[in-house]
């Protein structure tokens, strides 16, 4: 599954190219604060398993008003380099792999 080119950010890792991104408009649970913000991450040059990460903050564009910390390059480069100690293989083919840092989320429901 590739990512979107349009809205995609660069960034490198460790000398690796990556592309990332983030939603523009939050989902239905996003918006409301039901669910935190993820974003997505992919090799830039041989895209194959992409990176899936579910961050512990609301999405920046919620609907109730919630604050939120942005989505940083710090912090995508930091998911990068834990996924790709937990197993992550950014160019072999294959379904997502979710990295999950959702640990702390407070709910709005």
């Amino acid at each position: 599954m590739a990512l979107v080119g349009k809205g995609s950010r660069r960034i490198v890792v460790d000398g690796t190219v990556y592309r990332w991104r983030l939603r523009g408009r939050p989902t239905y649970c996003q918006g409301l604060a039901w669910s935190p913000c993820t974003f997505a991450v992919e090799h830039a040059n041989t895209p194959g398993t992409t990176l899936v990460v579910t961050t512990d903050q609301p999405h920046p564009s919620n609907w109730i008003g919630r604050e939120a910390e942005p989505v940083l390059p710090s912090g995508v480069a930091a998911a990068v380099r834990l996924a790709l100690r937990e197993g992550w293989t950014p160019t072999a083919p294959g379904s997502s792999f979710h990295l999950d840092q959702s640990t702390g989320f407070m709910s709005s429901s």
